[in-house]
């Protein structure tokens, strides 16, 4: 497998180019593209993970069910299908965009800049889906009720995408309630 490219963006959130993921993640963080998925299953409950702890960025904090950077010219379906299958070993879901506006600058504590334009996915899945966590990105995955997922807000422990995150999402009652946001709001850099 290649170098991962990312796709960065300009203030209007439209493709200017291509850079290579693991070099471009530093203290000066360009602003780029990527996505945050939440695996909800028929039940209403979630799937939240924590982050490896050989993650170069943000490793160890409880975060949503999995994130990505889509490639060059990715369709951003087939980017969180693709990061489900790798990440979580979850072959299918039904995909949704759920905030399609979603952007957030974040520092970790080495100082490393997360800067992305993130929009949002639930992707449902049967109850008692199996998951099979690929240990390079994924510590622990586990199934969570709305209301853990709620109380994780406020730990330091968790995200700060995906406080902010909940914070959007809260208000929009039960995963499983959800309105279908469409593609209409997506960054133009990208397709659903």
């Amino acid at each position: 497998m290649g170098v991962e490219e990312i796709v960065l963006l300009n203030a209007d959130d439209e493709a200017v180019g291509t850079a290579p993921k693991g070099a471009s993640h530093h203290r000066d963080t360009p602003y780029h593209l990527a996505f945050s998925c939440y695996v909800v299953d028929t039940e209403g409950r979630v799937l939240i993970t924590q982050r490896a702890l050989g993650k170069r960025t943000f490793p160890g904090v409880w975060t949503g069910s999995c994130c990505g950077h889509p490639g060059p010219g990715e369709k951003l379906r087939d980017a969180v299908l693709r990061r489900l299958r790798d990440e979580l070993g979850i072959p299918d879901a039904e995909l949704m965009s759920v905030l399609p506006r979603f952007q957030y600058r974040a520092v970790a504590a080495d100082g490393t800049v997360e800067n992305e334009r993130c929009p949002v996915v639930r992707a449902t899945v049967p109850a008692n889906r199996t998951v099979h966590r690929n240990p390079d990105e994924v510590e622990r995955a586990e199934w969570w009720t709305w209301d853990q997922c709620l109380e994780l807000t406020g730990r330091p422990e968790s995200s700060p995408w995906y406080r902010l995150q909940l914070a959007e999402l809260a208000p929009l009652g039960a995963p499983l309630d959800w309105p279908d946001a469409g593609p209409g709001d997506l960054p133009p850099a990208i397709a659903w």
